[in-house]
């Protein structure tokens, strides 16, 4: 039982959580750095097989994939030391390992924070996993389709205001855009992150309702940090999401309360 396990056994246990995760990032992010996928078609449906290539390797080809999609013909990315392109491609494995890795990760986390959790409402942390995993992958790509594209271009504009000629350094760019991917994967699991707190008992389910005026402030000011821009625009594609994600886990909290409200009204 949870409540029988000393401080150190739940320290061990969450060191043996942790190397689970991060062997999961770490053969994922391998596999980026050493194979590349040569695409073929069977039967007519497009595939890919892995080849080993360390040299365009799967993350080089999702860099070229970035260039291509997400700078302007009138932008040029420029490598101004040796290192920095490999550099380059060992963040973007990073990132395709920790997406990759995201099913591991959530599970890991789930199962630590079960013992935390009534035997009643242990079944609910497993209906998390998949919703978290899903709203990470869509935190991920709204980034990718829309914040990034509109925040790159918008500063592009600066630099066209002066006559300067855009040169992009491709280390600077790959943590730019992975700052923006990582960022917005993680803001995405504030609801089921609210949902946890709240099947921990550590907060009421209406805590949520009762203190969301507070919550606007802290979302937006935190938007406005982590934008790179005082324009007070860019810091919306941060700022409004979390908070259309801020009211969903509310209402989710406050539908599983009503719920158990309503049955344990109809045994009594």
């Amino acid at each position: 039982m949870a409540s029988e396990m000393t401080f150190f056994e739940h320290i061990d246990e969450l060191r043996t959580r942790i190397v689970r995760m991060a062997i999961a990032v770490i053969a994922i992010t391998i596999f980026c750095m050493a194979f590349s996928l040569h695409p073929f078609e069977y039967a007519g449906i497009p595939l890919a097989y892995p080849f080993p290539d360390p040299i365009n390797n799967v993350s080089a080809q999702i860099m070229l994939f970035m260039q291509k999609d997400l700078i302007p013909p009138t932008v040029t990315l420029v490598q101004i030391a040796p290192g920095q392109a490999f550099f380059a491609q060992v963040y973007v494995s990073m990132l395709a390992g920790i997406i990759g890795a995201m099913p591991v990760i959530v599970k890991e986390i789930a199962g630590f924070i079960a013992p935390a959790i009534s035997p009643k409402a242990r079944k609910s942390i497993s209906h998390v996993v998949a919703p978290a995993i899903a709203l990470f992958v869509a935190g991920v790509a709204f980034s990718y389709l829309v914040a990034v594209p509109f925040v790159l271009q918008f500063l592009y504009q600066y630099g066209e205001a002066i006559g300067a000629v855009a040169l992009f350094n491709v280390s600077d760019f790959i943590s730019f855009v992975l700052q923006f991917l990582l960022g917005f994967g993680i803001a995405f699991e504030l609801p089921v992150m609210m949902y946890g707190i709240s099947l921990t008992g550590a907060m009421s389910p209406y805590f949520w309702r009762n203190n969301i005026r507070y919550a606007v402030i802290v979302l937006v000011v935190f938007g406005a940090i982590i934008t790179p821009d005082g324009s007070g625009i860019t810091m919306w594609f941060v700022a409004g999401p979390m908070i259309v994600l801020y009211l969903a886990g509310m209402a989710a909290v406050e539908s599983r309360a009503k719920k158990l409200e309503r049955v344990a009204g109809a045994r009594a």
